[in-house]
């Protein structure tokens, strides 16, 4: 967090984005390790804020554009999932038939962003989104330059990740760890599992609509890509390399893969998939936690080698 400070503003550039990425695969993971359940078109979600805030702040007969761009994305991705999760959580939906179904809705919404060309800009998307500009409390708020966005943007992620990780810590992170386990044995004791999981989903969407909110803000554009087939693989990779169930763990993995992303970019464009791809499988084989759990195991053959003493 503290590095980019001294470095130029391309570096600056660089994590903050990663940061949102972060972000966003930290919304995925708050539901996906909690339940077991994976949503395959999570990127949706994101999309959908991207959307909601290109076309509010976009709009100038709208007041407090920024503000209230923020407020409909989050609002927009949670009343998607709402809907959607209420038949499949209610109708008994899960596993594979869950991720197929969340599958079909992120093709969707790509499909309905290059389609619904009069609002969306089509496969154009749409370009010159202002960045976030507001005032609070008589503090005027501009986030046009590198450093004051890197600054606000590791705010809202820490804050966000730090919640996520007291829910998870708290009674409905237990509750969901036990309707994981056995949903059945979970509702003989008392716990409506299908509304736990439709609340789990929202929170979930409303994070990811946040971090596509403050990513079309940064990068001045959004586009149907935002909520297609690909950022949805993606943000699972980074899941997965970071460490699923530990909510830093992803965050740690989509800043790792975009930096790596980036510098070899630099060099040989064509080489990235092909690292990508041995990068993720040597980790379900060699660190099936993710990168986080490095800490984990080295703290414990530290311990060993005390007590070996």
């Amino acid at each position: 967090v503290v590095y980019p400070l001294f470095a130029g503003g391309y570096q600056l550039t660089v994590i903050r984005d990663a940061l949102i990425f972060g972000l966003f695969a930290a919304s995925l993971d708050f539901f996906w390790g909690r339940t077991g359940i994976l949503c395959f078109g999570h990127a949706a979600f994101f999309g959908i804020g991207g959307y909601i805030m290109a076309l509010v702040t976009l709009n100038d007969a709208i007041p407090f554009g920024s503000l209230l761009g923020i407020m409909g994305a989050v609002a927009g991705a949670a009343f998607v999932a709402a809907i959607i999760g209420y038949f499949l959580f209610f109708g008994g939906i899960r596993g594979s038939y869950f991720t197929i179904v969340t599958l079909a809705m992120g093709v969707i919404c790509q499909q309905a962003a290059v389609s619904w060309s009069s609002v969306t800009g089509g496969d154009s998307g749409l370009i010159g989104i202002p960045p976030i500009e507001f005032d609070l409390g008589g503090l005027h708020v501009d986030l046009s330059q590198d450093l004051p966005s890197y600054i606000f943007v590791s705010a809202i992620v820490a804050m966000t990740v730090l919640a996520l990780w007291l829910i998870s810590r708290g009674r409905w992170g237990t509750v969901l760890t036990a309707i994981q386990d056995n949903e059945i044995r979970a509702a003989a004791l008392g716990h409506n599992a299908p509304l736990r999981l439709l609340v789990t989903f929202v929170l979930s969407a409303a994070i990811a609509g946040l971090a596509g909110a403050l990513y079309v803000c940064m990068a001045g554009l959004v586009a149907p890509d935002l909520s297609g087939l690909l950022l949805s693989t993606e943000v699972i990779v980074w899941v997965a390399v970071g460490g699923r169930g530990t909510l830093l763990g992803p965050v740690l993995g989509a800043i790792f893969i975009q930096r790596a992303q980036q510098t070899i970019s630099s060099f040989n464009p064509s080489l990235w998939p092909l690292l990508l791809g041995c990068v993720f499988v040597i980790i379900v084989f060699v660190l099936p936690d993710g990168i986080l759990s490095i800490y984990a195991r080295l703290k414990d053959l530290f311990k060993g080698g005390r007590r070996a003493q």
